[in-house]
């Protein structure tokens, strides 16, 4: 008995073409945002003018479904690497216009040159050469006959030999006739076996992620409005971060500008925040897993395709169903009201900045959060609370960091199942324990890096807390953060490096602080034995060196918010190993502070 699981077959490209043309193969990307540059297409078509082999194309066979009426249908294929090279093909033979960046439609035209055998991206200069046909397409139009354009091309070109033009243009309009291996992968292997393949056989071994093969599930979609779907999910991640491509898309893409998703996102248009930028990624994740109460992408595609997971068939019935329960997950997603507020809720933290942001999935899953306590009619201060601290507790122990899909699938099915009291407080409880907050945290904040959670989310708790810059009076941590300012070794870098310390040993981040550039100058490369003895003095009717604090008091109170020990007021400042294990302590205290404050 066989084992294998696919078919190659080759294929001319004049076949391939006239089957997405019919719909026999979709190309779930046709309508995205053509990545390829021209020179690629140029590139492309020399390779298969000289016989040379372009790789190979993989598709998908969607399911047999079990329609309403009892009858079954055949599932398409879906084209789930060669979309690009595909698409340029179309783009440069049969004329189609592609999708920009900006989701302009353009044609992509490239000249070639008979005489020299040669292609290239057409250009003014290509234009008014008349050894160049300007556009390839015109040499594959249905239309054109060959007689005719060789006629034309020698009577542009006086003296050129008819017979040998005629051989070059025969030769370039049978690249159509090159084959191309077609790997087809059986309609009934699960996903993650179909990326394992995909991974395998892809030269570059480039990731095909499960978001990749939902989003081609929901695009190659015709009975229940896939593509729109798929465009609402594209163009919001996209004004989020562009809202001026408001007005491209009313005018490029006039049919989506009429409908209810397009009208759902219009307050994108006038928004600049950016604490929250979803990629397609992130949107499809929230979506699912707050209306579905699952959390693995694959089981999204599954049900997209029909699967009846106890029966383990596919029925039309589920596939139009889920296609609907997804609709109304991207709708709460990209509702004004929703999205404000849950932003609103992760700045009421102290994560006023999206450099604070560490983990995209801790934030993901903090608004599906939000979204499912909504659902569930949790009061309104109830929800910001835990949001606050499921997010705070997700950031702080990298919750979703390992293996996100397991765990995200995993909390929510615990929320539905216990409630969200019963679930959290019971996780709380066991994440942020004494020993966590007293022993495992200072531990895991002997780091070197700025990016760690740990120190985002302590410049968060500064945010939250009122603080003030280390020795500023009257200039907030929430200031300096929003005004990108300096974040000072309070034992300085270069001392440090002086006595032959590493970059992991001075770049510590119980060794950070944030401080007002002019107070930064100030101390520069000095020992801290120096300075702090100068800070001292300062507050002791001394020169003013270092910001504006002039009293003892407000100095100690200083220290306090910044997490300084006390010790370095004292004639012996400690060394840097005894200051860096004191600091943790300290910074891990206010950390619990801040959380038990949430």
């Amino acid at each position: 008995m066989s084992t294998q699981r696919y078919t190659v077959t080759p294929h001319p490209i004049e076949t391939l073409l006239t089957w997405v043309k019919s719909g026999e193969i979709a190309i779930p990307e046709i309508q995205r945002p053509f990545v390829w540059e021209a020179t690629k297409v140029r590139n492309l078509l020399d390779s298969l003018y000289r016989g040379y082999p372009v790789g190979y194309l993989i598709a998908w066979r969607n399911p047999t479904v079990k329609l309403k009426d009892g009858s079954s249908s055949a599932g398409k294929r879906v084209l789930i690497d060669g979309q690009q090279r595909v698409t340029a093909l179309m783009a440069a033979l049969l004329g189609q216009q592609v999708v920009t960046k900006d989701y302009e439609q353009v044609r992509i035209r490239i000249a070639f040159n008979p005489l020299e055998e040669k292609f290239e991206v057409s250009n003014p200069a290509i234009t008014k050469n008349t050894a160049w046909i300007t556009d390839v397409g015109e040499v594959f139009s249905p239309g054109a006959r060959l007689f005719d354009l060789v006629n034309a091309y020698c009577v542009r070109n006086p003296g050129t030999d008819q017979s040998t033009v005629f051989q070059i243009i025969e030769k370039l309009r049978k690249i159509t006739n090159n084959l191309v291996g077609v790997i087809e992968l059986d309609g009934d292997l699960d996903i993650e076996t179909v990326t394992e393949i995909f991974i395998r056989v892809n030269s570059a071994g480039a990731e095909l992620s499960q978001a990749d093969f939902a989003m081609s599930k929901i695009a190659s979609n015709e009975s229940y409005s896939g593509n729109t779907l798929r465009k609402a999910i594209d163009y919001f991640c996209h004004l989020a971060v562009a809202p001026e491509f408001y007005g491209k898309i009313k005018e490029n893409d006039t049919a989506f500008a009429t409908t209810d998703f397009f009208k759902k996102m219009e307050w994108l248009k006038n928004e600049n925040d950016d604490i929250y930028d979803p990629s397609y990624t992130d949107m499809l994740r929230v979506a699912f897993t707050s209306e579905f109460k699952r959390g693995k992408l694959s089981d999204l595609v599954a049900l997209l395709s029909g699967r009846n997971f106890e029966t383990k068939q596919f029925e039309d019935s589920i596939a139009e169903q889920s296609f609907g329960r997804l609709k109304v997950g991207v709708m709460n997603f990209i509702n004004e009201t929703h999205f404000k507020r849950f932003v609103m809720i992760i700045r009421s933290a102290g994560f006023v900045d999206a450099s604070l942001i560490g983990s995209q999935n801790a934030l993901n899953f903090a608004y599906i959060l939000y979204l499912t306590l909504r659902v569930q009619g949790k009061p309104p201060a109830d929800i910001e609370t835990a949001v606050r601290k499921w997010f705070v507790m997700s950031m702080l122990t990298g919750r979703y960091s390992g293996s996100p899909e397991s765990t995200i699938d995993f909390d929510i099915r615990q929320m539905h199942d216990q409630g969200f009291d019963a679930y959290g407080t019971v996780t709380f409880a066991g994440e942020m324990s004494d020993a966590f907050w007293n022993t495992l945290l200072p531990q895991q904040m002997n780091t070197s890096s700025s990016s760690s959670p740990y120190f985002r989310v302590f410049q968060a708790a500064q945010v939250k807390l009122g603080d003030h810059g280390f020795l500023s009076r009257d200039i907030s941590v929430r200031d300096l953060i929003l005004n990108k300012s300096d974040v000072h070794h309070l034992y300085p870098r270069n001392h440090l490096k002086g006595q032959g310390l590493n970059r992991g040993r001075y770049n510590q981040i119980a060794n950070y602080a944030l401080t007002q550039t002019e107070i930064n100058i100030a101390i520069g490369d000095k020992s801290p034995e120096i300075y702090f003895k100068q800070i001292i003095e300062q507050c002791d009717g001394g020169k003013k060196k270092f910001g504006g604090i002039t009293d003892i008091t407000e100095l100690r109170a200083n220290f306090k918010e910044n997490c300084i020990p006390q010790s370095m007021m004292s004639a012996n400042v400690p060394d840097y190993d005894s200051f860096l294990e004191e600091r943790r302590e300290l910074m891990a205290s206010k950390l619990k502070t801040y959380f038990q404050a949430l």
